[in-house]
């Protein structure tokens, strides 16, 4: 990674809601509302942001976890203003906490964990996942 990454450093997205975005499941809506999966997605893009620009041409970031509380809904044209915050990095993996708000609501918090690693190696790790099945 190149320097200058540094804990508190925040990036941010901003989407509005829409029925792309509901909860459903096999293509029925089970709530007209911001799903949990359409959550973890904007909450890993605004991670992403962050590590963007230290990302040297050999490496890019992959997910390595994340943990998410879905506290409140959201409906069909609400506009949702995901921040994340780095908290730590450690080596090579950089942590950030995230908070989804709309107007001071908290929509979801939680936190993700994203792995810096050379892309040689991304490339191996997935030859063998293709190999192994």
């Amino acid at each position: 990674m190149k320097p200058g990454m540094r804990e508190g450093q925040t990036a941010s997205v901003q989407t509005k809601v829409t029925d792309e975005m509901f909860a459903q499941f096999g293509g029925e809506v089970v709530h007209p509302t911001f799903s949990t999966v359409s959550l973890v997605y904007y909450m890993e893009w605004a991670s992403r942001k962050i590590i963007l620009p230290y990302l040297e041409d050999s490496e890019e970031g992959m997910g390595g976890a994340i943990s998410v509380k879905h506290v409140s809904p959201a409906p069909e044209g609400v506009t949702i203003d995901i921040t994340a915050t780095v908290t730590a990095i450690k080596k090579n993996i950089v942590v950030t906490e995230v908070v989804a708000e709309n107007e001071g609501n908290i929509i979801g918090k939680g936190e993700v964990r994203q792995v810096i690693l050379p892309k040689v190696k991304i490339r191996e790790m997935l030859q063998v996942e293709i190999q192994s099945k």
